[in-house]
Order: structure tokens, then sequence, then C-alpha cells
């Protein structure tokens, strides 16, 4: 009788056993299952991070000023710039602030340096003078880096960047219209 008993238990605890083992399999199965979507959380959380570093590091370069007009994307380790800039200098120093941040693998820069040109510089004082003159827009002009950027391309005038609603917006329109010596006007000003 003993002899089965242990032969009884035996059987008991190799299904335990086979219990035990389908549990861990499923356990194992859930368990990278779920470790999938932290990896994606993970992810999600860099690109969010550095999506943050960028902008800062492209905010806070020192030849980075109202006529200029500097862009980006992320994707993954990767950072397209693009934009437009009045000095060279302003080019290679975004894409080397860019390069520096950690876990960055490739920067491609599209940002276009802007034609020298003695007429657009005197579009881009006027235009400066015209639109920030104005009463109502006369805030955004405040900071290191002001929140509305005239961009001018052989006489072409692009204003980039963010003004609180859409009076603001028609108004620097009008104002940038008004400069002499301007080819045509393009508003891509964003109401925050």
């Amino acid at each position: 009788m003993k002899a089965q008993m242990n032969l009884g238990q035996v059987g008991t605890m190799a299904r335990n056993l086979v219990v035990i083992g389908v549990m861990a399999v499923m356990m194992a199965a859930a368990g990278s299952a779920s470790a999938q979507p932290r990896a994606t959380q993970a992810n999600v959380d860099y690109e969010t991070w550095l999506n943050q570093q960028v902008r800062h590091s492209l905010l806070t370069l020192p030849w980075y000023g109202v006529f200029d007009n500097l862009g980006y994307k992320v994707q993954g380790n990767e950072v397209f710039l693009y934009g437009q800039v009045v000095q060279p200098v302003t080019k290679s120093d975004a894409a080397g602030a860019v390069k520096r941040l950690e876990g960055v693998t490739k920067v491609v820069n599209n940002i276009k340096v802007l034609p020298l040109s003695l007429i657009d510089n005197h579009i881009r004082l006027a235009e400066y003078r015209a639109i920030f003159s104005e009463p109502a827009l006369s805030r955004y002009a405040m900071g290191v880096v002001p929140s509305i950027h005239i961009i001018v391309d052989n006489g072409h005038v692009t204003l980039e960047g963010v003004v609180d609603n859409a009076a603001d917006r028609n108004i620097a329109t009008i104002r940038a219209q008004g400069v002499p010596d301007v080819f045509s006007v393009t508003n891509h000003l964003r109401i925050a």
C-alpha cells in the first residue's frame, strides 16, 4: 500500500509539475507581450525627451534670431533639421548642437542659408520696424528669441512663428505688406 501511495503521490506531483510548467510558459509569454509595450513606451519617452532637448539646443544657439527660422523632426535616434538662416555659422552650429545630444545617431541638415543681399538686409530691418512698432505686436519682440520670425529671401517675405490670435496674425500680414520693395508676403504664423 505504501508503494501505491508513493506511486500516486508521484503521479500527482508529475501532474502538478506539468501544470506549473504550463503556467510558467503562459506567464513568460504574457511577460514578453507586456514587455513589448514597455519598450515602445520607452521609445516614446525617449523621443519626447529628445524633442525637448533638440528644441532647447536650437533656441539657445548664439546666432539664432528674429531673421532665422529653424525647425526639426525627430524619428527615433535621427534628427532632421530644416528652415532658413542668415548666417552659415547658424546652420553648422545647429547641426553640431544636435549631434552632441545623447543617443542621436544621425543628423540630416536641410537648413538653407539665405543669399547675401543688401536689399534683403534693408527689407529685414524695415519689416522688423513695421511689425514690431505696431502696439498690438510689440509684445512679440520680447525675449531673446521673438515669437515672430521674419524670413527674407530675394525680396520675398515669410512670417514664421506663433501669435496669440487671428487679429494679431492679420495685423502682422498687413504691416509686412506695407514695406516697400517687397515682392510677396507669405504668412505662416500659427495661432497658439
